[in-house]
């Protein structure tokens, strides 16, 4: 067994603690303090949905409750789709929508989903008729929209928060 001491004096100690408080100090207030952006807040929310187990029409009324639609319990439509291999511009702009609540299409591209279309009865401040469009594909939601029936209307994010131009 060995024994090994060192023998520092008081004077160097004090200088390395003191150069470590220092260092310390400097990297405390070098680092920037957390503050939420839009863009955290979004991602926030939106892992608080639940957008996956969507197989039946009952899971698809109750994801849309998560938003806090009431829909018509059947579907007005029922479409097979594909998502474009190459967006135009206004598929470029759905798309930015989509982002906008977590989700991107460019990563379907070329593949076939299903559009369900239901008929909103809660939505208020708008007195046409309003759909809530939901794209899923094997079990998950990947996108989806709350529209106006009008030809001048509006399409928003599924909280409705959000409208493209």
């Amino acid at each position: 067994m060995f024994v090994y001491s060192l023998k520092a004096s008081t004077l160097k100690l004090l200088g390395v603690i003191s150069a470590s408080v220092v260092a310390l100090v400097i990297l405390i207030t070098m680092i920037p303090s957390f503050e939420p952006t839009a863009a955290s807040l979004m991602y926030s929310e939106a892992a608080s949905y639940n957008y996956s187990k969507i197989k039946t029409a009952e899971d698809r009324v109750n994801f849309l409750k998560q938003f806090s639609w009431t829909v018509e319990p059947t579907p007005i439509e029922e479409k097979t789709v594909t998502i474009p291999g190459e967006f135009d511009k206004v598929f470029v702009g759905y798309n930015e929508l989509q982002k906008q609540q977590g989700l991107d299409l460019s990563k379907y591209k070329r593949k076939e989903v299903t559009r369900y279309t239901y008929q909103i009865t809660n939505y208020e401040g708008y007195d046409g008729t309003v759909y809530a469009n939901i794209l899923v594909y094997r079990g998950k939601v990947i996108g989806g929209d709350i529209c106006s029936a009008d030809v001048n209307g509006f399409v928003a994010t599924l909280d409705g928060k959000a409208k493209l131009p």
